[in-house]
């Protein structure tokens, strides 16, 4: 035990009198400086009397590998104005059990590291150092402008296992993410609208989105003036799904007599998916016998890549022409899982079309999903889902 008269500028207005070292603990006791003032944490003002005194145990920064335990003795005032206030503490925020210094250790390291981690770091409990990682990220978003979103992108991402999802909306021009909430249907997403208000859903021009009737529905309803643009990547995964791999299911099946064609139709499934550009080299060969082989499988193929070309047009005439053609081919095909398809898709004409006036993708969000996943598994998940939420959105707060 040694005992101190030090004034130390960390703990401005305070005296190191005492300290302590225990096995599992650093101790310091503090008194006021005798000539400090003694001032309100309400209005700033000066003060004279005091209410009642007592001592606060607060956490500092760990000193030698050991966690550091200051006992503060900390006034409660009677303000002229106020009433009756705590003394402000230059170094200690209103209620806190821990320091501002340590504090800013934590939420540094929280931008680099997993919570479990900050708290191997700096001995806190898991609890501890989520407050004050979420206290930090609700001021750095609470700095940020009220965002004017013209034109949105949404999009889902698996939040746990078991079919569970999140939907995130991200402003297209700006590149923020403006709201995550837990859940695809449309009562999930409604609360976003709400947050936006009646005055910025009016000004939504465009909604880049994957066919989910869900987000249809729900920017229909609220945002009069939106059109809805259907995202490329997703209708040709959903052909990729529901008619690709049907029907090559279908033709192996058809060819169990034949185990050696049977075995290569079966193993094409990624051939098949993937764009001609994207085929390696050494597989082409093999996917040209393939489709030269087997006439179904060629018309699918090729419908895929017609499919496509309805988002490259630049007239309305054209793309008009294109899609009935499509359509045509698709119906005349024989084919029954290209016939599902094709009328499945039809009532959508017009997210494909408003591609034309708005060349929008949920490409940007795909990016984001990604980093999203990342963040997840650094963490290896996250109790608190509003908390991982408020990490997105501050890891995302967009362009200046």
């Amino acid at each position: 035990m040694t005992n101190h008269n030090l004034e130390l500028p960390f703990w401005e207005g305070f005296i190191a009198s005492k300290l302590e070292r225990r096995a599992d603990a650093i101790w310091i006791d503090l008194r006021r400086c005798p000539s400090a003032p003694m001032v309100c944490s309400g209005c700033g003002h000066h003060c004279y009397r005091v209410h009642e005194a007592g001592v606060r145990h607060i956490r500092e920064l760990p000193m030698f590998g050991q966690p550091v335990w200051l006992r503060v003795p900390i006034r409660r005032l009677r303000c002229g104005q106020c009433g009756t206030r705590t003394e402000r503490v230059s170094w200690l925020d209103r209620h806190a059990r821990v320091t501002r210094s340590l504090a800013d250790f934590v939420s540094r390291w929280c931008e680099k590291l997993p919570v479990a981690h900050v708290c191997k770091l700096a001995g806190l409990h898991w609890e501890t150092v989520r407050t004050i990682e979420r206290a930090r990220l609700e001021r750095q978003l609470a700095a940020l402008p009220e965002p004017q979103p013209k034109r949105l992108v949404m999009d889902e991402f698996a939040l746990f296992k078991g079919h569970r999802y999140a939907t995130v909306v991200l402003d297209a021009d700006t590149r923020r993410v403006l709201w995550v909430g837990e859940g695809r249907s449309r009562e999930a997403i409604r609360p976003f609208f709400d947050w936006l208000g009646v005055r910025r859903c009016t000004n939504i021009e465009a909604v880049a989105m994957d066919m989910n009737t869900a987000f249809d529905l729900e920017v229909r309803q609220h945002c009069p003036n939106a059109r809805v643009v259907y995202d490329l990547f997703h209708v040709i995964a959903k052909y990729g799904r529901e008619v690709i791999d049907r029907v090559r299911v279908d033709e192996a099946n058809r060819l169990r007599d034949n185990r050696p064609q049977r075995k290569v139709v079966k193993r094409a499934r990624w051939l098949l998916l993937r764009n001609p550009e994207n085929v390696p080299p050494d597989q082409r060969t093999t996917l040209n016998e393939l489709l030269t082989a087997n006439q179904t499988l060629m018309t699918v193929y090729v419908m895929k890549a017609s499919l496509k070309e309805l988002w490259q047009h630049g007239s309305a005439r054209s793309w008009l022409a294109s899609w009935r053609n499509w359509l045509a081919m698709a119906r005349d095909s024989g084919i029954e899982a290209l016939r599902k398809f094709a009328a499945k898709l039809r009532p959508y004409w017009r997210g494909i079309v408003s591609r034309l006036r708005w060349p929008m993708h949920t490409g940007q969000l795909e990016g984001i999903n990604n980093r999203i996943k990342v963040m997840k598994r650094m963490a290896y998940g996250y109790r608190d889902s509003a908390f991982f939420f408020l990490k997105i959105k501050a890891a995302f707060p967009g362009n200046p």
